[in-house]
């Protein structure tokens, strides 16, 4: 039987790229989504055998930075059984842990070989979970640390960038103040929000003023 595979990324040279690998590996049919609504549409509608998910789309409940975890979630709740792999930009150990514990069965990115990616499905597909080895490592370093300060995750960069939005500053009134790029500050806004699992703007706001950052 032909596995049905779902690639979920928003950028179409990522796709084509994946496409190639996987039809080379002969792994399966392969599906495409661009965003959440249609991620979850084919989801639903071809059932397919293992999810390969990027973290950051357009389209989710929060925004485009929890649209990747939307959908694993979604996926999670409607069918534990099928693995998802998350393929994505993030080298973070902090935000692969997070993937982690909402469901995800391996962690990829977008910076390793392109060997990786066939090898990774594989492995989930026969059940295992899939890290390299640096990842595991850090992980479990992680795991090992204190966690009394959940902010400890971030870089001093990030503190300063959520200290500004708990005060209520827009993304461009923040750039100014620390001299650097709206993108700039947009793209630690998601990273922000990936390692402490928030879900807007409006949750980052309260997790500075919970932890002082917005007097």
């Amino acid at each position: 039987m032909t596995l049905t595979i779902l690639l979920v990324d928003d950028h179409p040279v990522v796709r084509a790229g994946c496409q190639s690998l996987l039809a080379e590996a002969g792994l399966g049919r392969v599906v495409e989504a661009a965003d959440v609504a249609t991620a979850l549409a084919l989801w639903r509608s071809e059932r397919p055998d293992v999810v390969i998910l990027d973290l950051n789309l357009p389209g989710g409940a929060g925004g485009r930075d929890g649209g990747g975890i939307e959908v694993l979630r979604a996926i999670r709740a409607e069918n534990p059984a099928v693995p998802v792999l998350i393929f994505s930009m993030h080298e973070d150990p902090a935000i692969a842990a997070r993937a982690l514990k909402a469901g995800a069965k391996g962690y990829v990115t977008k910076n390793d070989a392109p060997e990786t990616l066939v090898t990774a499905v594989r492995c989930v597909l026969a059940g295992r979970v899939h890290l390299d080895h640096a990842l595991a490592r850090e992980l479990a370093l992680m795991a090992l640390a204190p966690s009394d300060d959940p902010l400890s995750v971030l870089t001093q960069r990030e503190r300063e960038i959520l200290a500004l939005v708990g005060r209520g500053l827009t993304a461009a009134a923040i750039a100014e103040a620390l001299g650097i790029s709206q993108k700039t500050v947009a793209n630690a806004c998601t990273q922000i929000k990936d390692k402490l699992g928030a879900d807007s703007t409006r949750a980052l706001i309260r997790i500075a003023i919970d932890h002082g950052l917005a007097a």
